[in-house]
């Protein structure tokens, strides 16, 4: 098995992040979007990770009950969704928190 080296992920993250603005055409927006708090970004994050989860639980539930629109595949890909970000997620958070740490050993 290899390991995924976090330059690589970085790079797979700001493509995707390229592509979901091109789908979404924002492209141009981008200066906009540069000017926003950082606290107001990590909020969304954490909300569009949270309704990930709460959309992959419902479909597990739906499933689950034996309802014919959901399928297991649909369940499946959607717990992987959000296994993927909420593990996304804690990387940020713990580099986050190897980042404050740093700053805060530092000597002035």
């Amino acid at each position: 098995m290899t390991q995924v080296s976090p330059v690589d992920i970085q790079k797979v993250l700001s493509q995707m992040q390229r592509l979901q603005a091109e789908a979404a055409g924002n492209l141009g927006e981008s200066d906009k979007s540069s000017q926003k708090n950082f606290g107001d970004v990590l909020s969304d994050a954490i909300d569009r990770v949270n309704e990930v989860q709460t959309e992959a639980k419902e479909l597990g539930a739906a499933f689950s009950q034996g309802d014919p629109n959901v399928t297991l595949p649909q369940v499946t890909l959607a717990l992987q969704k959000s296994n993927i970000a909420f593990n996304s997620l804690m990387q940020v958070r713990n580099r986050l928190v190897q980042s404050y740490q740093e700053i805060m050993n530092m000597q002035i």
